[in-house]
């Protein structure tokens, strides 16, 4: 078995190990999740109206008299309908973002902390610069340049989480970067790549993680706010930020609109905190141990 493998098997047992550590407060959070999740991934399947099915007898109607589970916006669409519509694109836009986030963020805090020099001080000084920016404000930013849309959200994103990222996976790879197996693979002249990819790595994929829970509900955050400001997924495609925008001209009248997507919203961004939180509690005792 290789040094890769080996290292590879422990660090999953290690991550189910300190899946298995979780308080039970991030274990509901963890359940309330998937709650989520699952509802916008078979909305489809359930036996309600499309979302974009228009309804003019059921406009405004509240929960319960005509109007479905969480009521009907002003042309009548099933607010419920909507939502699942909503949970579904808000998280494939704020996971496709992350998704890059983790993968290049990783790479360039591994670079940084294992290189250092000059490419350190660039990349360092790159997320100081970018980490300055309040997220909303770089998310309006890139938007205003690029336009409106899903990929502009997602770029946006994307550079809203790099920094943390890059910073995080820096510092465990500077930690890790001393350890005398590190060392020892440098003396009989291991290449880069090698102590990258079988060194290093393995030993920051836990801070990885948990920074990657965090990087989501930050993207869950940013997306929506771009959508209740206009510029993110455009009509008639929905997000629980637009969904939002549309009900709070509404609010008045019909309060309702507000409730459903924000109730969502609210348990999708604390779920994921708490479950990142739960994962760094559960991982940090544990990070010494993949070390050999």
């Amino acid at each position: 078995m290789t040094d890769q493998t080996s290292k590879l098997r422990k660090l999953l047992s290690l991550v189910l190990y300190a899946t298995s550590r979780l308080d039970a407060l991030a274990i509901a959070a963890l359940f309330i999740l998937l709650g989520v999740i699952t509802l916008g991934a078979v909305g489809g399947l359930l036996p309600i109206p499309a979302p974009d099915q228009i309804a003019a007898h059921a406009r405004l109607a509240p929960p319960g008299l005509g109007g479905g589970l969480f009521g009907a916006d002003n042309l009548g669409r099933d607010v419920l309908a909507r939502i699942c519509q909503g949970i579904q694109n808000t998280f494939i836009v704020s996971a496709s973002a992350v998704l890059v986030t983790a993968v290049v963020g990783a790479a360039l805090g591994l670079v940084s902390g294992y290189i250092g020099g000059v490419v350190d001080e660039v990349l360092s000084r790159f997320a100081d610069v970018v980490y300055s920016f309040p997220a909303v404000l770089l998310g309006l930013l890139i938007t205003a340049i690029l336009g409106p849309g899903g990929l502009s959200v997602i770029f946006a994103i994307v550079l809203v989480t790099m920094p943390p990222m890059i910073r995080v996976v820096r510092a465990a790879t500077l930690e890790v970067a001393q350890a005398d197996f590190v060392v020892t693979a440098r003396v009989v002249g291991a290449s880069h790549w090698r102590i990258l990819s079988v060194h290093l790595l393995p030993n920051v994929a836990l801070p990885i993680l948990t920074q990657t829970a965090y990087s989501i509900s930050i993207g869950i955050l940013v997306e929506s706010a771009l959508s209740f400001l206009g510029l993110g997924v455009q009509p008639p495609v929905a997000s629980l930020g637009s969904i939002l925008r549309e009900g709070s001209m509404y609010i008045t009248v019909a309060p309702w609109l507000v409730f459903g997507p924000g109730l969502f919203l609210v348990l999708a961004i604390l779920t994921v905190n708490l479950l990142g939180e739960g994962l760094r509690t559960a991982v940090d005792p544990l990070r010494p141990r993949i070390l050999e």
